[in-house]
């Protein structure tokens, strides 16, 4: 390996290691020199010659949002990149792979995995400045070549997988949405003990019947906004109560709180055992509650003799399409009109139309 002139090169603590027979190298880096050291390839560089996707400017504000509001509880995990020329490691006496990892300052350093949080760093970093004194891991590989830095792209991306929305839900103790409907699955009626904590889908035999994801959606369009720290309380206490309320006039859930039914079957049958029908029943209580503060207990005694059956003609066209209950905007909203009607509920100009296209369809 060619040597490294120490006054020209970058410096960092690191430790040597083999992986398919190749060299890598973790080295812990200031984050305030990572705008400086890590490079992008051009935009208008054809994506074939680039080693990196095209950065989603969209990510980066709430990736720099996260760093600015959490300085002392953030966690960013590490950067993987190429250096394009050879480095120099200078293995501590008897330390066996741990040394000094020194990389010319005129190298070129592309980033196979954390382009996105390189750009989050930079932002951040202008908004406050003392960030720059945090760390940051980085896996360090020498360069082959850009086939290979593609492919290393390739295998690091092949494999990762997003975790569900109710799983991503369960663990995320910053988001006010999250914590309210993981309090709502743990301690309310009908959630409790009937909810899937961990998946977005239910299965088949599962003896569950809500999703935390979507608890946490119809919650959402109950309040009409996410709740915040300065209204946690209230906006739990509203939840807490529509959707006790709501249990005490939906006798089918009530049975499978009972397990006098099986969820199971009330999936097969009903639409009020899925998303959708939960969604609609949160977007119908944004409409009573602003409309009806103090009548909304004495209007949902309709819904008992509601005909949530996946057969009703009327749920046919509003909630199913090509025989399968559908997730989309229009279906809950179309949903959420036939609960309004039932409740004597006046539609606004916007439902009315969207009840005259699916007429007309």
């Amino acid at each position: 390996m060619a040597s490294v002139d120490a006054d020209y090169c970058y410096s960092f603590p690191a430790i040597r290691g083999i992986q398919a027979g190749r060299p890598f190298y973790i080295a812990t880096c200031p984050m305030r020199i990572i705008p400086k050291i890590f490079s992008f390839d051009e935009n208008d560089v054809p994506p074939e010659l680039r080693a990196q996707r095209t950065l989603n400017k969209s990510r980066i504000p709430e990736m720099v949002r996260y760093l600015l509001e959490n300085p002392k509880d953030y966690v960013f995990s590490a950067l993987t990149a190429s250096i394009a020329v050879d480095v120099q490691f200078d293995e501590f006496p008897n330390s066996n792979n741990l040394g000094t990892l020194c990389v010319p300052m005129d190298a070129q350093i592309l980033i196979n995995d954390g382009q996105h949080r390189r750009k989050a760093i930079e932002d951040a970093l202008d908004a406050r400045p003392e960030l720059g004194q945090d760390n940051i891991p980085v896996l360090f590989f020498v360069d082959e070549g850009l086939k290979r830095s593609q492919q290393m792209f390739a295998d690091l991306n092949k494999y990762a997988i997003r975790p569900s929305p109710s799983l991503a839900s369960l663990y995320d103790h910053r988001d006010a949405s999250s914590n309210l409907a993981r309090y709502l699955a743990m301690s309310i009626e009908p959630f409790v003990g009937m909810t899937e904590l961990e998946k977005s889908g239910i299965s088949q035999r599962s003896n569950k019947l809500f999703t935390l994801s979507s608890i946490k959606q119809a919650t959402r369009a109950l309040l009409g906004k996410d709740p915040k720290e300065n209204n946690f309380e209230e906006c739990t206490q509203i939840a807490t109560q529509y959707w006790q309320a709501i249990f005490n006039v939906m006798p089918d859930w009530q049975l499978a709180a009972k397990k006098e039914v099986s969820p199971v079957q009330l999936r097969q049958d009903y639409v009020h055992a899925h998303g959708i029908g939960l969604q609609a029943l949160g977007q119908l209580g944004y409409t009573l509650l602003t409309d009806y503060p103090e009548q909304w207990p004495e209007k949902i005694a309709a819904l008992k003799t509601f005909n949530w059956r996946r057969n009703n003609p009327d749920l046919i066209k509003r909630a199913m399409q090509h025989g399968k209950l559908s997730k989309t905007n229009t279906a809950i909203q179309l949903t959420c009109n036939a609960l309004k009607t039932a409740l004597s509920i006046p539609l606004t100009p916007e439902e009315q139309e969207l009840e005259a296209q699916m007429v007309v369809s």
